[in-house]
């Protein structure tokens, strides 16, 4: 048994990775990359079994930012060809998270840019997200409005919306390399006041901007320690015309391992990659889909993802089943008329294929 497989059947019985055990995920040989996902498969499975969330971004404004986060294209000083528009309408909104939910999502992300929202804001998102539900009651729908103030969670929360995203990035001892118009602190308590709220709190990082693995591992353990619900992990995407525009520190076999330290150490949490995914792990792109749950449809924010139908391709060619298919409620329903699967778990008895 190999250390990694020992770390995983420690994790499943109840003892949880160490810093230690993040760091030797992080930098196992690279010899051992499928020793790592075999083991984090494991845990993914056990709470996962083999579904992948698919999630929807939705840019309601975008550029205009007067944050200096030196690795967005949207940044006040950022040269970055991109589009830059004010808020969408309603129908525009709604128009595209249709096209996200006949695409399989399940999640729609409402995301602007700035520094957070007015309170004006707050309305339009809350009108938007009222005619998506109506159409949709179904759909989750996440935002993304940057810094929250007092009260505005709780407005988003009684509008309907159900989660709040809004990542970290890095670890604390990092976080004034990358950004000085903010700090550290103001993002920990916006996750704090969207879980007041009982908004469910979503919040992840950004890799590959210039941190130690040790910097690494203690992002991660704040998350762990912010009871973050869902952990987008992003690989930074070096636009032309920002800081970062020269900066390539990431390969494929790092971003897998990168992804395989958030599931031990976050084990039953929903691990999704984001953006960078093509760019980074290229080929490896099913590989790392038995390691996290949940990724995004088609484009990001001001990059282009790939097609939507390769992305569905990606799922079902690795032996997945999108969370809330068609797939997923027959597989269900196979598994609540079966006793032997249904007396060990579903998630501990489907085959890799299944």
């Amino acid at each position: 048994m190999t250390f990694f497989d020992q770390l995983a059947t420690s994790v499943l019985d109840g003892k949880p990775a160490t810093p230690d055990d993040a760091l030797a995920v992080l930098q196992a040989h690279d010899s051992e990359l499928l020793e790592v996902v075999a083991a984090a498969s494991r845990l993914r499975r056990e709470f996962f079994s083999n579904t992948v969330k698919v999630n929807y971004l939705v840019n309601l404004k975008s550029g205009l930012c007067p944050e200096n986060c030196n690795y967005c294209s949207q940044a006040v000083g950022s040269t970055a060809d991109i589009l830059k528009y004010k808020w969408l309408q309603t129908d525009e909104a709604l128009e595209q998270a249709a096209a996200g939910l006949k695409g399989g999502a399940t999640r729609v992300c409402m995301v602007s840019s700035g520094r957070g929202p007015t309170n004006r804001d707050i309305d339009r998102v809350t009108d938007m997200v009222g005619a998506i539900k109506a159409e949709h009651p179904d759909v989750e729908v996440c935002a993304c409005l940057g810094l929250l103030k007092d009260g505005q969670a709780e407005k988003l929360k009684a509008a309907g919306v159900d989660a709040y995203n809004h990542n970290i990035n890095t670890a604390e001892s990092h976080h004034d390399e990358i950004v000085q118009t903010h700090t550290y602190a103001d993002r920990v308590d916006t996750v704090g006041k969207a879980k007041s709220a009982g908004l469910s709190p979503c919040s992840g990082l950004i890799a590959g901007l210039g941190e130690s693995d040790e910097q690494l591992v203690e992002a991660l353990f704040a998350l762990k320690e912010l009871d973050s619900d869902s952990i987008p992990i992003n690989f930074l995407m070096p636009f032309d015309g920002t800081p970062y525009e020269n900066t390539w520190e990431l390969d494929p076999t790092r971003c897998v391992k990168i992804l395989a330290m958030a599931r031990f150490v976050c084990p039953d949490k929903e691990i999704r990659i984001a953006g960078g995914r093509e760019m980074h792990l290229r080929s490896l792109q099913g590989l790392a889909l038995h390691v996290a749950n949940s990724i995004f449809l088609g484009d990001y924010l001001t990059s282009e993802g790939q097609a939507a139908e390769a992305d569905l391709e990606l799922i079902r060619d690795n032996g997945f089943v999108i969370l809330g298919s068609e797939e997923h409620a027959a597989q269900e329903q196979r598994v609540s008329h079966d006793p032997v699967k249904r007396k060990r778990g579903a998630g501990t008895t489907l085959a890799p294929n299944a």
